[in-house]
Formats: structure tokens, C-alpha cells, sequence
């Protein structure tokens, strides 16, 4: 599953940056509303957040309930199984 997730993601653009801020309650928040949304989000760690970006897709999934895809570089990606309207159907 974790493979056809990073596949999907592959060509996606990445829809947030994580800054110098790091992980805000606001931050948090949108993630989780684009979560809902979408089930498979893509977010880039910028170089000024000072963090590393496994630490924060951890953090991330944890806080978020979500599952930790993958880390490629700076580019981080998260899936979650929407509660409302699931769009992405795992083998």
C-alpha cells in the first residue's frame, strides 16, 4: 500500500511549505482540512524551518492521526483515509 501511496504522490505537487514557524496549531489545521480533502498530501520542508524533515512527518502523523508515506529530500507525504468522502481506493 505504502508503494502505490508514493506512487500516486509522484507527480504531485507539493501544496504547503513548512517554514522557519515549524508546526503551528494554524499549520496543523490546514494540513488536517487538506487531508480531508484530498487523502494524500505532498508538503515541502523549507532549509530556515531548522528541522529535520523525518521529525516532522512523524510529528505530523501523529498529531494528525495520518500515516507516514515517505521522505524524499525535502518533500514530505502524508495520507490519511478521508471520514467523509474517501477519493483514493488502496489494493
Amino acid at each position: 500500500q505504502r508503494a502505490y501511496l508514493r506512487s500516486l504522490a509522484n507527480s504531485m505537487p507539493a501544496i504547503m511549505q513548512i517554514g522557519k514557524g515549524g508546526l503551528t496549531e494554524n499549520l496543523l489545521k490546514t494540513v488536517s482540512d487538506a487531508l480531508e480533502a484530498r487523502e494524500l498530501i505532498k508538503l515541502h520542508v523549507l532549509e530556515n524551518s531548522g528541522e529535520d524533515p523525518k521529525e516532522i512527518l512523524h510529528s505530523l502523523a501523529a498529531s494528525l492521526q495520518a500515516e507516514p508515506v515517505a521522505v524524499t529530500g525535502k518533500k514530505i507525504v502524508l495520507y490519511r483515509a478521508s471520514e467523509k468522502k474517501p477519493v483514493i481506493e488502496l489494493p
